[in-house]
């Protein structure tokens, strides 16, 4: 009953629209004599009136039968665009030349001004009947424009297909009703003054500020989804500086599958800000080197592991073995990745890397064939005042986790390091050149024929949205109304996100041969006050207007900057221009072998002088 219902709505559509359709064919002829003799009917000679009506009959029967075959009759004209525009000007052009034709052919001498006047009253009035519901909706928009009082106001960087399918959507959806877009802002200078469906084209990107202040802007966004990364970056700090809220369009291919709609509009994350162009990566390479592997990734509950985990699960290796001292990190991870890739050989074992025999019967019992080594302390200021439990779980951790690995046959291991290895002046970073140490050490000893394995190890700076990163941490300030805490006002960083950071771990990985420290370009540093206060006005707030930022002085072990490689360090490239190899530093590997001895009996008795003891070993480690 309801089809049937439905059908018949239909139809009486159709009739009711053939109707008004037969009168605007007359009153189109009516027209096109009036308008030629002054508009006057008087002076329209009744010969002229005459072949007007006799014709009428057959012109009417003529032009209804050309607006069906130009589907005048089977659009839905509350969505009607170009195309049915288009269809409408050929069904008038061909109704007009047929009655030029059939009134010469009669002998109907028609003023050549009647036909042209025909044709344009034709368009105009079968138009506006069929565009009713767009002019509608134009009058409303220019309402809420005139009284945009409770209304968010909106600004619309980017004027071209992606602009325009925004604003036509933000202007028509009756779930935007809230919403006055008015202006857009393009760099492309040509089309500046012009206007899409009514919102001008203010100019470029120069002009933000400004129209931000005249139109009194609550939001700006971003549709610029063909730009390149440098492009966006610059144009989001441009409006980030205005404190509107900004959300922003994803790329080119949102446009390449004609997704682009308000609905894939998402908020602008600091990541924007930061980004840098897309990073390439050789997946060959890495697919052929793990899949279908054993691999084993030690930490895999942390924030690389995790990842290392969800890369490695996706290049379907042949089991993956995911060993953690943190049961609910490592069961967070077990479950997402069952739920996403339910046909993963997956096992998860709790346990420490700093136990001996816990370690040596995975590895005898798995196999695996590639390891990576994420499980660390990484919180500097934590491990400043811990600096024993930075020796036993970093150093002696990654020594009895490479040791496994080399007597059971495994083919490489790779030792996730970090920046702060690099001249160090905290336990954590002085830990970690240790680790870097025994790696070089494990590598020289595959060399001359004692292992098997190719010990490997990859070094990169702060990774955003990590655990101790200062990025979640100043959410949670902001979040809690502030103070957002930034230790010095000079303090810059290195950063790189963590899907960005595991891809290049993987690649390196794949081409390493063994004893390599590979390094990768972490791009330009950031200053952490900037980023404070550009994750506050993301955030919708003012910079020490509405949320303060303390500035509460350097932590234990804490530097300025932080530095890639160390002085004595040369740098060789690799095919992938991220990616580098820094020239190992020489030292005496038998007397460090003996002094981690000493180290060990030194961290088991958790003495004071573990730094001073340190220093003998690592000697760029200059404690604060």
């Amino acid at each position: 009953m309801e089809k049937l219902f439905e059908k018949s709505i239909l139809k009486n559509r159709i009739i009711l629209l053939i109707i008004i359709d037969i009168f605007i064919i007359q009153i189109a002829s009516f027209i096109g004599l009036f308008l030629r003799f002054d508009f006057s009917i008087e002076l329209i000679p009744d010969r002229y009136l005459n072949w007007a009506v006799n014709y009428t009959v057959f012109n009417t029967i003529l032009t209804i039968i050309i607006f069906v075959l130009c589907k005048l009759y089977r659009s839905v004209w509350h969505f009607a665009s170009t195309t049915e525009l288009l269809n409408i000007i050929i069904a008038c052009t061909f109704s007009t030349i047929c009655m030029l034709i059939g009134t010469r052919l009669i002998k109907y001498n028609m003023p050549r001004s009647y036909y042209v006047i025909y044709f344009f009253s034709m368009v105009i009035m079968v138009a506006c009947i069929r565009f009713f519901y767009q002019i509608i909706n134009v009058i409303q928009d220019q309402r809420k424009r005139m009284n945009a009082y409770g209304m968010k106001n909106i600004m619309v960087v980017g004027a071209g297909r992606a602009g325009s399918i925004i604003v036509k959507e933000l202007q028509n959806s009756v779930h935007l009703t809230h919403q006055n877009v008015c202006c857009l802002v393009d760099d492309n200078s040509a089309i500046h003054g012009k206007f899409i469906r009514g919102v001008k084209i203010e100019g470029g990107r120069e002009k933000i500020p400004e129209l931000v202040e005249r139109y009194r802007i609550d939001e700006i966004i971003i549709a610029m989804p063909s730009a390149g990364q440098e492009s966006v970056k610059r144009v989001l700090k441009l409006c980030n500086e205005t404190g509107c809220k900004m959300r922003i369009l994803p790329g080119i291919y949102q446009l390449i599958n004609g997704e682009v709609s308000a609905s894939k509009l998402r908020e602008v994350q600091i990541e924007d800000l930061l980004g840098r162009e897309p990073i390439k990566f050789d997946l060959d390479i890495v697919a052929g080197y793990v899949t279908g592997k054993v691999v084993m990734v030690t930490g895999g509950g942390g924030s690389i592991g995790s990842e290392l985990c969800r890369q490695l699960a996706a290049y379907k290796v042949g089991q993956l073995i995911i060993f953690d001292i943190y049961e609910n990190n490592a069961y967070d991870i077990q479950q997402e990745l069952k739920r996403n890739y339910p046909e993963l050989d997956l096992v998860v074992l709790i346990g420490s890397v700093r136990n001996t025999h816990r370690i040596q019967t995975v590895f005898e019992e798995y196999k695996p064939e590639i390891v990576y080594h994420a499980a660390a302390h990484k919180h500097v200021p934590l491990m400043e005042e811990s600096p024993n439990e930075a020796i036993k779980n970093n150093v002696f951790g990654t020594l009895k986790t490479a040791m496994a690995a080399a007597n059971n046959g495994v083919k490489k291991f790779v030792l996730i390091s970090t920046d702060k290895a690099v001249n160090p002046t905290n336990i954590m970073g002085a830990s970690k050149r240790m680790c870097e140490m025994i790696i070089q050490t494990m590598a020289k000893e595959t060399a001359e024929g004692k292992y098997r394995t190719e010990f490997t190890a990859v070094r990169f700076g702060n990774v955003l949205g990590s655990n101790g990163s200062v990025v979640p941490l100043f959410k949670r300030q902001i979040a809690e109304g502030g103070p957002v805490t930034v230790t010095h006002p000079e303090v810059i960083r290195f950063f790189m996100t963590i899907p960005e950071a595991v891809s290049l771990v993987l690649q390196a990985g794949a081409i390493a041969k063994g004893g390599e420290i590979f390094v990768l370009d972490m791009g330009e540093p950031v200053k952490i006050l900037d980023l404070a206060q550009n994750l506050i006005r993301l955030s919708g707030f003012k910079p020490d207007e509405d949320i303060k930022i303390e500035i509460t002085g350097l932590r234990p072990g804490e530097k300025l900057y932080e530095e890639i490689l160390m002085a004595e360090e040369g740098l060789q490239d690799t095919e992938n221009k991220l990616i580098h190899i820094g020239k190992p530093i020489d030292f005496d590997e038998k007397l460090f072998l003996k002094q981690l001895d000493e180290l060990k009996e030194m961290a088991n008795k958790d003495t004071d002088e573990i730094r001073k003891f340190v220093q003998r070993i690592v000697s760029t480690y200059h404690p604060q």
